[in-house]
């Protein structure tokens, strides 16, 4: 534990910036992974778990979470392979 008390500040924030990222992550990694399965068995709602999906990556963006390109890539990827299950 630092003495400084920005540093002591800094550990402080630093923890409550992981915690909030890895739960914004999680949730992200989630609804991929429940758009996917859908689109594999062919679920009836796949449009609509594609749809959360695809805006939790938007927000990831916006939080930084992400780089743009990087979100543009997996949602593309996820609409494309939503198209070619139709």
């Amino acid at each position: 534990m630092p003495n400084i008390k920005s540093a002591k500040k800094r550990v402080l924030v630093n923890a409550t910036k992981q915690a909030r990222n890895k739960s914004r992550n999680s949730a992200l990694k989630t609804a991929l992974k429940k758009a996917n399965a859908a689109i594999d068995a062919g679920a009836e709602n796949k449009e609509e778990l594609v749809k959360v999906a695809i805006k939790k990556l938007d927000q990831a963006s916006a939080k930084g979470l992400l780089h743009k390109n990087n979100v543009a890539r997996k949602k593309s990827a996820l609409v494309t392979k939503l198209n070619a299950s139709k």
